[in-house]
């Protein structure tokens, strides 16, 4: 092929995005340290709870119907407090937890220990109550929850390591999952994951296959928005009666198959 396509891929991880620039066949990216990306196209896997917040400066504005897309879904946010102790103490099931008559005195944990092999528990905090979690430090978090799990068993020895997610108020993240809000109109997905222009959208937010909220569908929704973004470009430079890509698609999910742990 003579002619080169270069494909950019926004993420906003390792440096934060500012400002996204399209128009005339081409992308500018600006990232905080204000140095420029350009390329034929970009795809955005931004987070849904970051494009609700104008993080991200888009010029031209994105349309009113993408804008009223991201606005009209929800962001949860569900947090984790993973717990590595010396030995397991706990029955071999798949969910350890109780109920009570408020959030703060029920819960419940993952029990790592049956997927990976090593004494593990993950405890889930889902809504406002993973909110109030976020104003704890790591160790009166992890404290609490000690609180919780001392209530199911006595035995139960202290952490030797442990681990605090802080999505809500992530500024990388500002939420973990994408929900319905009610009254919305039901083509919200669909308006969300289609392009603009030369700009693709990916991200668990935008699966066309009903995975809104996991990593899966996270990962699914980006070779959607590779392989459409691809075409674009092939179609572009003209080149794709000549040119015949090997789509890795079935490769990629005979050999991938991630573990599926629900939100509940």
């Amino acid at each position: 092929m003579t002619n080169k396509i270069f494909l950019a891929i926004v993420l906003n991880v390792v440096t934060r995005v500012t400002k996204i620039s399209s128009g005339l066949d081409k992308v500018k990216v600006t990232v905080d340290n204000g140095m420029d990306f350009i390329a034929d196209a970009a795809i955005i896997t931004v987070p849904l709870g970051v494009l609700k917040a104008n993080l991200i400066e888009f010029e031209p504005k994105l349309p009113d119907w993408k804008m009223n897309a991201i606005s009209d879904l929800g962001v949860g946010n569900e947090n984790k407090i993973a717990l590595l102790f010396p030995n397991v103490f706990w029955p071999d099931v798949e969910l350890l937890g109780m109920v009570a008559p408020t959030s703060f005195s029920c819960g419940y944990f993952l029990n790592l220990h049956k997927a990976i092999g090593h004494p593990v528990l993950v405890y889930m905090a889902a809504g406002r109550f993973a909110y109030d979690l976020e104003k704890l430090s790591d160790e009166s978090a992890v404290n609490f929850v000690m609180l919780q799990l001392k209530k199911m068993f006595t035995s139960a020895t202290e952490p030797v390591q442990y681990l605090v997610s802080r999505w809500g108020t992530d500024p990388h993240s500002l939420g973990c999952y994408s929900y319905d809000l009610v009254g919305k109109p039901s083509d919200v997905y669909d308006r969300l994951r289609a392009p603009v222009g030369n700009l693709f959208f990916a991200g668990e937010a935008v699966s066309a296959e009903d995975h809104q909220g996991s990593v899966h569908g996270a990962y699914s929704s980006g070779i959607m928005a590779g392989e459409n973004c691809q075409r674009r470009l092939l179609e572009k430079v003209g080149t794709m009666e000549k040119f015949h890509p090997v789509s890795l698609r079935s490769e990629i999910y005979d050999n991938a198959v991630p573990l599926q742990i629900s939100r509940m």
